[in-house]
């Protein structure tokens, strides 16, 4: 019974009825284009940006590699005031061999408290440059997952404003209508409240 109630409320935008205005129908097809683009629209694009952040993610792992560094300075531990440690990694320089065979230097985040000439493991791109850790498979799907929900929202919230920001035009127009019926036929009543 409710289900059919529901129902009948929202197929009587589309039924016919003398005091239907055109405005009306529009905002009807209005509604029925915003929740399409929002549940079609949305969830298409939130596929295609998780894929595409996965392929890019697929394409750092492959890309950049491992390498054994050795650490060329002490690499102390923050501490504070209470003896709380601030961070766990610092900056600091180290010495690597690159796929080529030549020696670089660069700096990177290691763990603190680390001494000068202790092996490190840093990450390098095809060239040898020093680059940061590529996201696991399964910090990568998250991601990318998190990546897509975004851009479905994102979506469905520009096409939810932008019905919005129509309604209310059509809601002018209504008002105007309105006012100018009124115009016409309130002189007619013969008693104003002015």
């Amino acid at each position: 019974m409710r289900g059919s109630r529901r129902t009948k409320q929202w197929c009587r935008r589309w039924r016919s009825n003398p005091l239907r205005r055109r405005d009306d129908v529009l905002e009807a097809w209005l509604l029925l284009v915003v929740w399409v683009l929002v549940t079609v629209g949305g969830t298409l694009v939130g596929m295609v940006a998780a894929r595409a952040a996965d392929e890019t993610f697929a394409r750092q792992r492959a890309d950049r590699a491992p390498v054994r560094a050795v650490l060329l300075v002490d690499v102390p531990r923050t501490t504070g005031a209470r003896g709380t440690v601030y961070s766990d990694r610092a900056a600091a320089k180290v010495r690597w061999t690159a796929t080529d065979g030549t020696r670089r230097t660069g700096s990177t985040l290691v763990d603190a408290g680390l001494t000068a000439g202790s092996p490190v493991t840093v990450w390098t791109n095809r060239r040898g440059d020093l680059t940061s850790r590529p996201p696991g498979p399964t910090d990568a799907a998250v991601e990318a997952g998190f990546l897509g929900a975004g851009a479905g929202l994102a979506l469905s919230g520009l096409v939810v404003g932008a019905a919005a920001v129509a309604r209310w035009r059509l809601d002018r127009r209504r008002i105007e209508g309105w006012a100018r019926e009124w115009d016409t036929v309130g002189p007619e009543w013969g008693h104003t409240t002015a």
